[in-house]
């Protein structure tokens, strides 16, 4: 009952001062010839080393007295051959298939490393992932995990940055389920989690995986947030013509903040022949520059002010400040028709605008002008869960010192961040 293995009876307990020590076996029975159905007599037992789930910090070996059976048949190719429990340990393994349990647990919900875990249970980390990844290729291959998608992300991502010793792309394609559920509080939320990542950075990379997934499931998806790439977008238009493609609206506004910034970088060497200094009105503005207008206190807005009058060229760089701020005003309005007139304004006059940084990103809003409006009609449909993602991914590349094999890389993170059905 201690134990916890109903599929094997206890022998013996020894405890040791590193270890504690459980022998175990199975009751007897009649066994017949896998091969031939032959009843065969037994050879005894031999034991085997199993290491199991650690128990109150201390390392568990299970010492299972494994039966022996010969058929007797001499015409019988199968010979000799010895019991298997698989709610025991898998053939030919050597970690119980409760402690593979534990460690799968381990390294989705605590943070932890292979190599740690193979310390606790007394084996190699060759030896734990030997157990471990196949688990983890049957739960990735099962195209069940694949249902209920209603609303898709994508965005890019980084796994190695120029390393020799890794093999393959270093940019990869990775999509993320966004679909909404109701909590208990009965409130919608999203529950991101990762679907798969795919070599490359392209509408290739997109339309492949779409095309794999069949017809039923991209008939199923009715929302896809991106990032402003054209080629992801060119994908949705090419295999989800019936969703609903919506711009990432932190992207959006971040575009709005990149342009203060050259704005600013621009003036400040139009107007004093150099780079930023300390000293420089425009140098000592730059943080404020990219914090939203309701986050200033009095003293911070003086601040900003005094730096515009100093010179009258600053004005350029105040417009593009507001031109960021009615940007970033139209996404948090209450109202999703007051913000979607707010949106409609700005591709109206951003476009038109002298300022050729600011110009620059009305054609570009412009461009996108659906997606960008999507927003409003979406119920405020984001990337931001893809973003979430991608940070839980950052996690455990850091913790596991980077990885080498893009395969074992895939699965890995598919556990992380919520894709496998455990």
């Amino acid at each position: 009952m201690l134990l916890g293995l109903e599929c094997v009876q206890v022998e013996a307990v020894e405890r040791r001062p590193d270890r504690l020590e459980v022998k175990v076996s199975t009751p007897w029975r009649l066994m017949g010839c896998p091969a031939c159905g032959v009843v065969a007599p037994s050879r005894g037992r031999r034991e085997r080393l199993l290491r199991d789930v650690p128990h109150a910090g201390t390392r568990v070996e299970i010492l299972w007295r494994q039966r022996e059976w010969r058929c007797p048949d001499p015409a019988c190719p199968r010979g000799a051959f010895v019991e298997q429990v698989p709610d025991l340990v898998a053939p030919r393994g050597s970690i119980t298939t409760r402690a593979v349990s534990w460690a799968i647990e381990q390294l989705r919900f605590q943070h932890a490393t292979i190599q740690g875990l193979a310390e606790q249970l007394g084996v190699a980390w060759k030896t734990l992932w030997r157990g471990i990844e196949p688990v983890l290729e049957r739960l990735a291959a099962d195209e069940s995990r694949f249902e209920g998608v209603l609303s898709l992300g994508v965005d890019e991502h980084i796994w190695h940055h120029g390393d020799s010793r890794r093999k393959g792309p270093k940019e990869l394609t990775g999509m993320v389920d966004l679909t909404r559920h109701r909590n208990s509080k009965g409130r919608w939320v999203v529950k991101a989690r990762l679907l798969d990542l795919v070599p490359g950075r392209s509408k290739k990379a997109y339309t492949d995986w779409l095309t794999q997934r069949g017809d039923a499931f991209r008939a199923g998806v009715g929302v896809a947030a991106l990032d402003p790439f054209g080629g992801y977008k060119s994908a949705i238009d090419d295999q989800l013509q019936d969703a609903t493609a919506v711009l990432d609206a932190f992207h959006v506004v971040k575009l709005g903040t990149t342009v203060v910034d050259e704005v600013r970088r621009r003036i400040q060497q139009e107007t004093t022949g150099h780079r930023g200094r300390k000293g420089d009105p425009l140098q000592g503005i730059q943080r404020l520059l990219r914090a939203g207008a309701e986050n200033l206190t009095d003293r911070q807005l003086n601040r900003l002010a005094t730096a515009i009058e100093a010179d009258p060229a600053h004005e350029a760089v105040y417009i593009a400040w507001r031109c960021a701020q009615d940007l970033r005003a139209a996404y948090r309005t209450r109202e999703l028709a007051d913000g979607r007139r707010r949106a409609e304004k700005i591709l109206a006059s951003f476009h038109t605008c002298p300022i050729p940084e600011v110009a620059r990103l009305g054609r570009t809003l412009r461009k996108w002008r659906g997606a960008f409006l999507a927003y409003f009609t979406t119920a405020r449909v984001s990337n931001g869960g893809t973003e979430a993602v991608n940070g839980v991914i950052e996690l455990h590349r850091r913790l596991a010192r980077g990885y080498r094999n893009l395969d074992n890389y895939r699965i890995r993170m598919l556990l992380a961040a919520g894709g496998l059905n455990t």
